[in-house]
């Protein structure tokens, strides 16, 4: 559900043009968001695949679709990119002479300190850049996948390099919270630590796990598929995520999930220890800490204790 903040900024156009740098789920979620809340007057989208620029014009996704992204940012006051976060830095150099004067640029990448560095050079003075990091996702991409509801409820991050002009900052907020988020602001590499404990690292145990399922020739394919608990279907699901956006992130990333990852190495071991000694008590301790954790997110609203994990069907 909207909170009241948002309902204050809903019936408000914050941004007269908004320029959509990628059309997948999360751009594309963007424009059914804003729509839903009446936050832009109008809204233009691009991506780099043919294919994907007729869906969303096939679609009605946005309100003009152009075949490159230097013709999407020309007089947009609002510029969000959507890619993949190792290529926003060569789109940065792409869009940044057709840059409106005063124009925000923004982004959605998971990885915030490797986007300043990268994007960051690109932007004219004149222009605005604050990057933001949406926490809200589904396995699924493309033009199809985006629905209004995706930001509802969900936090949304904006870290916002040094000297960032406050009114664009509240801007930006405003939309955000106009599109159902939280919002809250976080410096960059605290930020990409953070989201290597929630996000990153269980992804790359989550596309380990089902790797090793994929190559224990003592289990069959038929088997790993017709007799997944809930645990091995979940790593599935995160499994299946966009290949390209997750190669991007931990290469972005590296230093944090590699501290994250040696940290989960330590744990691991200890618990291997207690299952080879038979203690079953340290197990028992531990299991009764970390299930507290997941009973913090339900309470926190971050999802529901339902038997779907709060992961019914989207539009």
């Amino acid at each position: 559900m909207v909170d009241s903040a948002a309902d204050m900024a809903a019936d408000t156009v914050l941004y007269e043009k908004v320029a959509l740098i990628g059309l997948g789920l999360e751009g594309g979620s963007m424009s059914h968001a804003m729509r839903r809340g009446g936050l832009a007057g109008h809204i233009v989208g691009t991506a780099r695949s043919a294919q994907t620029r007729a869906i969303a014009a096939e679609i009605n996704l946005v309100d003009e679709v152009t075949e490159t992204a230097a013709e999407a940012v020309r007089d947009a006051d609002l510029v969000v990119l959507a890619v993949p976060v190792g290529v926003m830095g060569a789109v940065a150099a792409e869009i940044a002479p057709h840059l409106k004067p005063g124009a925000t640029v923004s982004d959605v990448g998971s990885v915030k300190r490797a986007v300043i560095e990268t994007v960051g050079p690109h932007i004219p003075e004149g222009v605005h850049f604050v990057p933001a990091h949406p926490i809200a996702g589904t396995e699924h991409s493309g033009p199809r996948s985006g629905y209004a509801e995706l930001f509802d409820n969900r936090w949304l991050l904006i870290v916002p390099p040094a000297g960032t002009d406050r009114a664009a900052v509240a801007r930006l907020r405003a939309l955000w919270e106009g599109m159902g988020s939280h919002v809250d602001e976080m410096e960059p590499d605290h930020h990409d630590l953070v989201l290597a404990v929630t996000s990153h690292a269980p992804h790359l145990i989550a596309y380990t796990m089902v790797g090793v399922a994929d190559h224990l020739s003592r289990v069959t394919d038929s088997e790993v598929i017709k007799y997944s608990a809930a645990g091995f279907r979940d790593f599935t699901r995160i499994a299946a995520s966009d290949p390209t956006m997750w190669r991007d992130v931990f290469l972005t990333n590296k230093d944090a999930t590699l501290d994250v990852l040696g940290r989960f190495t330590e744990e691991l071991f200890m618990l291997q220890r207690a299952i080879r000694m038979g203690d079953g008590d340290m197990l028992h301790e531990y299991f009764t800490k970390t299930r507290a954790i997941r009973r913090g997110i339900i309470e926190a609203g971050q999802d529901t204790a339902a038997p779907d994990f709060g992961r019914g069907v989207k539009p």
